[in-house]
């Protein structure tokens, strides 16, 4: 049976001071004014049963899932009781479906994202069900095609198509380039933007686990096998915490596409306009410009004189950001903290959450 897992585990620290520990941008009204969970959730519409979709996220957060998705049954939402990267996620999402369905098929797909349009969103997962359910040894990623050289986000090279499918053989994985290497991917055409987007039946994975990350999956499998029983909640307190934290990309695609299991790697075309919502850059580019390029979210009330290409962020409307002679910054204004930043020193912002918390504890993260 056709499945999907929304990933809702990210912590949105270069969204800093707005996404927070208790309240993480996949929850905040950044879309206008919906959720990216509840436009995620949106758009699989049509795509399979509402009661196969699920969602993985941090224990912490599973009030916020189910407010934001109340629609969701009690059993779709996944917990973590703490995050260990996309490896652990998937696989214990893998594990979890798969134990009342063991010729599942999972399509795994995240929370951040803005993509445009949905019906080219959907017809691609529907093809990466229809590779898996030809191919069940194959792993299936998705692929955008770059409109310029990103150099924040890891690529896949295509090599040729496979016959009767939609899909390409991926002949590597890259991770995030320098500008002429990303300029030099573009020039070729055989390079997309990996999307972090995947559809495998879950017991291919599983197994693909066994063979790359032995211990961790057996822990999963573990997990899963009490996950109806009283004593899910403990098992998952004392085994998740321990499993080793590694992304999928590195434990799961990356060795499989180099043969190392006896699984392939594919990749099928994603024609959308894809949009990473996981830094002020990148949010930026949804709000409202004006005619010195200063960007707004819709609700900061702000005075700038001589100022251009800034970015301009509040919670409060009532409250006046000013500024004289401002450049290419990020301002970000919140009920405790108040956060300026050069536009090209965005993705640093998570290193200065990283010092707030060392700092002063959790009371500003």
């Amino acid at each position: 049976m056709r499945n999907v897992v929304i990933l809702a585990g990210g912590s949105g620290t270069r969204l800093w001071p707005l996404s927070r520990a208790d309240k993480p941008k996949q929850v905040l009204p950044l879309a206008a004014g919906n959720s990216l969970l509840r436009v995620a959730y949106n758009r699989l519409q049509g795509l399979v049963d509402p009661a196969n979709i699920y969602v993985c996220t941090v224990a912490a957060h599973t009030d916020l899932v189910r407010e934001e998705l109340p629609e969701l049954g009690e059993h779709n939402i996944i917990g973590e009781p703490v995050g260990r990267d996309t490896a652990n996620a998937v696989g214990l999402a893998s594990a979890v479906v798969a134990r009342n369905d063991p010729d599942a098929v999972l399509a795994i797909v995240g929370s951040d994202h803005l993509i445009t349009p949905e019906a080219e969103f959907r017809a691609a997962i529907e093809s990466g069900f229809e590779v898996v359910e030809q191919r069940p040894r194959s792993l299936v990623t998705f692929g955008i095609e770059p409109t310029h050289p990103h150099t924040g986000l890891g690529y896949v090279e295509r090599g040729d198509a496979i016959d009767g499918t939609a899909a390409f053989v991926v002949d590597r994985f890259r991770e995030k380039p320098d500008r002429a290497t990303a300029e030099e991917y573009l020039a070729t055409g055989r390079f997309w933007w990996n999307s972090g987007m995947f559809v495998w039946r879950a017991e291919t994975v599983l197994s693909v686990l066994d063979a790359l990350l032995p211990e961790s999956a057996a822990q999963l499998r573990q997990v899963a096998a009490v996950w109806d029983a009283p004593e899910r909640q403990a098992t998952l307190a004392e085994i998740y915490p321990t499993l080793r934290k590694i992304s999928v990309d590195y434990a799961v695609m990356e060795p499989a596409s180099q043969g190392k299991v006896d699984a392939d790697v594919v990749v099928v075309p994603m024609p959308v306009h894809w949009l990473d919502v996981g830094s002020w850059a990148a949010l930026a580019g949804t709000y409202e410009v004006d005619a010195k390029g200063n960007r707004h979210d819709g609700s900061a009330l702000s005075c700038l004189l001589d100022s251009h290409d800034n970015v301009i962020v509040t919670d409060d409307p009532d409250h006046l950001i000013a500024a004289v002679g401002l450049r290419g910054h990020i301002i970000v204004h919140t009920h405790d903290v108040t956060m300026v930043c050069p536009l090209a020193d965005g993705e640093r912002v998570k290193d200065l959450v990283a010092i707030v918390q060392s700092d002063h504890a959790d009371r500003y993260v």
